[in-house]
């Protein structure tokens, strides 16, 4: 599959979410998602975002914006990960892997002169028609929710 781009319908995600529930993107319809990709629950740059969007989840809620975090971690994972930070945003478990390969972001890293396959940090911005309007990628965390946000509340 091609690289997603600025302009391209967001491929649907249906998922189960910590808590127990599932989500899928066309619940929201209506409104903007902005969905991120982290590597794992807990470690210290994924700890660190998704703290920053509970953080500013009231801003992007008056902004008609939901916040969504996908990770391969299984809901049980994410549930003690939401606890422990007292998380404020749905995080979704991509077991399987799907939605992270329809993204584009599971991708071949290396560290230490090994590779391996893993989730590369992105965010996508979804407008309410399901359209994508932003993308990031290699997402660095320092200055990144912010920018997420601005964006989502530019004209």
């Amino acid at each position: 599959m091609s690289e997603l781009s600025v302009a391209d319908h967001a491929p649907d995600v249906t998922l189960p979410r910590d808590g127990g529930d599932t989500v899928s993107l066309a619940d929201f319809r209506g409104q903007k998602v902005v969905l991120y990709f982290y590597p794992r629950d807990d470690t210290p740059g994924c700890t660190k975002e998704a703290i920053g969007f509970t953080e500013m989840a009231a801003s992007f809620a008056a902004a008609g914006t939901v916040v969504l975090g996908v990770s391969k971690d299984p809901v049980k994972k994410h549930d003690k990960f939401v606890a422990k930070h007292d998380l404020g945003i749905a995080l979704l478990s991509d077991e399987h892997g799907d939605v992270c390969e329809r993204y584009g972001v599971w991708v071949e890293k290396s560290m230490y002169g090994k590779t391996f396959m893993g989730i590369d940090r992105a965010t996508f911005v979804i407008d309410e028609d399901g359209k994508i309007v932003h993308i990031w990628r290699k997402v660095k965390v320092p200055g990144h929710v912010q920018e997420v946000y601005d964006a989502v509340v530019a004209p």
